[in-house]
């Protein structure tokens, strides 16, 4: 989906297919691609009408060995370096008609029904990151000393865990609900950004103050809590930011 000047907005996608005999023809250029380095099948959200607006949206199956196809950098991200994320670059690639996945124009409907699950992925990896580290940073506090006794028996430090204890045991209990919903087919658009927005701004104030109780060592590397801050900015990003979550919400109000 991502390009250059679009991301949620499928209206500004600039990607366009055009069909010439029983090929497409597609021109244009993709950002943020996870796995765009190492991948071979491209889905690419391309227009085909592109007239109608995200009504003219359709999904083409690119093979990354047809002519035409380029792979851009690396990109060098704040966190989650492990991830290949790539620019991805179309160049009059042709490929068959027959590599349109569903029917024409259909593109829109089809990314829609399936964001809600995206979302809410990310969500309930929000739940179990706010766990993980709420625990990790429990075991933290009870054995590093600070002036003659453990950093757990000052009360700043109880009432802060305290605190984020309640808010996480709230984001399991809202993710525990839609998964239900999820598993049923049942899942709406509004549920799916209520769930990303609450989980993912949570986490982020979580492991804010819980990297605080770390000190200095909350800034090195080599512990869990200072990778899962930077690796987890982008949950507030991707998969739509916290603000499109906002306007899909206030849709149904």
């Amino acid at each position: 989906m991502s390009e250059p000047g679009a991301g949620s907005d499928l209206k500004a996608i600039r990607t366009s297919a055009r069909l010439e005999g029983d090929e497409y023809v597609l021109d244009g250029a993709k950002t943020f691609i996870s796995n765009g380095l190492n991948c071979d099948l491209v889905v690419v959200v391309a227009k085909t009408r592109p007239e109608l607006g995200a009504k003219g949206v359709s999904l083409i199956l690119v093979e990354a060995d047809r002519a035409g196809f380029r792979r851009g950098r690396k990109l060098d991200k704040m966190g989650q370096q492990a991830a290949d994320t790539a620019e991805l670059f179309f160049e009059g690639v042709r490929v068959p008609r027959g590599n349109l996945l569903g029917e024409e124009n259909k593109g829109f409907g089809y990314l829609m029904q399936e964001l809600a699950q995206e979302r809410f992925v990310i969500a309930l990896g929000a739940a179990a990151k706010m766990e993980a580290m709420f625990a990790e940073t429990v075991g933290y506090t009870k054995s590093r000393m600070v002036f003659g006794k453990p950093l757990f028996e000052f009360q700043n430090t109880r009432f802060k865990l305290a605190d984020i204890k309640v808010r996480t045991t709230a984001v399991r209990m809202m993710v525990d609900q839609y998964l239900g919903e999820h598993l049923r087919r049942k899942l709406t658009v509004e549920e799916g950004a209520m769930a990303k927005l609450y989980c993912t701004e949570e986490l982020g104030k979580a492991l804010d103050e819980l990297l605080q109780l770390y000190g200095g060592y909350g800034y090195m590397m080599e512990y869990p809590i200072t990778r899962a801050f930077v690796d987890s900015r982008v949950t507030r990003i991707y998969g739509g930011t916290s603000e499109v979550m906002k306007e899909l919400i206030s849709r149904s109000i």
